[in-house]
């Protein structure tokens, strides 16, 4: 039972003498590009953490345990005829880390981020107290403050969320551009559109760009498979409409990590034959930390050509437009896809500050482009940051960032953040914001 499992946590903290580090015992979706600096601390395991606890149909809740992964949740949900307003499309990501994040999916421009849909939160913090905070109550500072703090804050063991229906199956329709003027004016036109229930895009170039409007409906003629036999993004280039099972099209880049699983050899037969079990983020992620770490212990040094681009960027509106045009003048991504969607969000939380009620496009990245100058690290990270920022936008901290100190609090609000910090972790017992998103603590 929940309540059995929270008491035992606090026992633990309450042992552990106010110096503790929380494992979590689920796959990390930070993508960090140099290992986290770890910490000697007790160590308390918030792994049980990971029920789905309850749906109420009539009022389209769900409460759930943080730890509950969105396959878990998606799954659950699902089968009662519900959807998560949000639903990330990495299986492995948990409910608490992406309301802590800054969760994202093609529902966005209707639903907000992944923390939109949250009503209230059991939060336990670094002293050892679980606090629940809603927008009403006397923790409602740090329900606003919770987006965007990583766990700083203090952790998420039990979040009630809103919940949207849904129907079995997704219809597809894809539509290729050959402007970015044309291609923004489409993604702007599907978000007014009441039947869409799903809209994103994906662009390769200035004149290759698809925008992708879906919907949800009860039937379907034939549905394609995209573990064996597809790979999701390679549709969109040939199939102007089809259909994916609901769960399936929500996970539709998980059973490839969008692209970074290669392609040819081997893969091939992982592809064809591989158990599920071996096809999933979660995976792929687990084994390259893995060989990641064998190469360190071993004293090799990874070169290559390549440095890692894995990011996500919010653009007004407005500037849109440009920002896609200095990437399609700027970076080569050798022929995969950027990722784009609109965002509006009803409220702006403390420490992320995208405004409330304004038409943003989300830019993303998950992949790796040539190195332009082998004498600065992580060149195009740093370009498209710089452009973000000079745009008015904002950026996800999910993957690395070079910013200093001050530039960081400037743009993420660090006056309001060090108030909940000094209120909800008055003895520093947990890193800050800055330290664990640039200094990668």
């Amino acid at each position: 039972m929940y309540e059995q499992r929270k008491s035992r946590i606090i026992q633990a903290c309450a042992r552990s003498n106010g110096s503790f580090r929380v494992r979590k015992g689920s796959s990390s979706n930070l993508f960090r590009y140099v290992p986290r600096q770890q910490q000697a601390e007790t160590t308390i395991s918030m792994a049980d953490f990971n029920h789905a606890l309850y749906l109420d149909a009539d009022a389209a809740t769900v409460e759930t345990e943080g730890l509950v992964t969105y396959e878990q949740l998606v799954g659950y949900t699902l089968a009662r005829g519900f959807l998560p307003t949000v639903s990330p499309e990495l299986k492995h990501i948990t409910v608490a880390g992406a309301i802590v994040g800054i969760g994202i999916e093609s529902t966005c421009f209707r639903h907000g981020f992944v923390h939109d849909g949250l009503l209230e939160a059991d939060v336990l913090l670094s002293d050892g107290r679980v606090v629940t905070c809603r927008p009403d109550n006397e923790h409602a500072d740090l329900f606003h403050g919770l987006p965007n703090s990583y766990g700083t804050l203090g952790y998420i063991l039990r979040a009630k969320m809103r919940l949207i229906p849904a129907q079995a199956y997704v219809r597809i329709e894809n539509r290729l551009h050959d402007s970015i003027g044309g291609y923004l004016t489409a993604l702007r036109e599907a978000c007014t559109d009441e039947g869409n229930d799903f809209v994103e895009g994906l662009f390769y170039s200035d004149d290759e760009l698809y925008t992708t409007t879906s919907r949800m409906c009860a039937d379907a003629p034939e549905t394609l498979d995209i573990y064996r036999e597809h790979i999701y993004y390679k549709l969109l280039r040939r199939d102007n409409t089809f259909y994916l099972p609901t769960f399936d099209y929500i996970f539709r880049y998980d059973p490839d990590w969008f692209w970074n699983v290669p392609e040819g050899g081997i893969y091939d037969l992982l592809r064809r034959y591989g158990p599920m079990a071996l096809r999933n983020s979660g995976f792929y992620a687990r084994y390259r930390l893995f060989v990641n770490g064998l190469e360190r212990m071993l004293g090799r040094k990874q070169t290559s050509d390549y440095e890692p681009l894995i990011q996500d960027w919010q653009i007004p509106w407005e500037q849109a437009a440009e920002f896609v045009q200095f990437i399609n003048d700027e970076i080569d991504i050798q022929d995969r896809p950027w990722v784009a969607g609109p965002i509006v969000t009803p409220r702006t939380p403390t420490n992320y500050p995208i405004r409330a009620n304004t038409l943003y496009l989300n830019v993303g990245c998950y992949c790796s482009a040539k190195k332009p100058r082998a004498d600065i690290d992580y060149y195009y990270t740093r370009i498209l940051d710089r452009k973000c920022f000079e745009l008015g936008g904002v950026k996800m901290l999910y993957s690395s960032s070079f910013l200093d100190r001050d530039e960081f609090e400037r743009i993420y609000n660090g006056g309001g953040y060090s108030e909940l910090k000094t209120k909800y972790d008055a003895a520093g017992r947990a890193p800050t914001l800055f330290e664990k998103a640039i200094m990668n603590r």
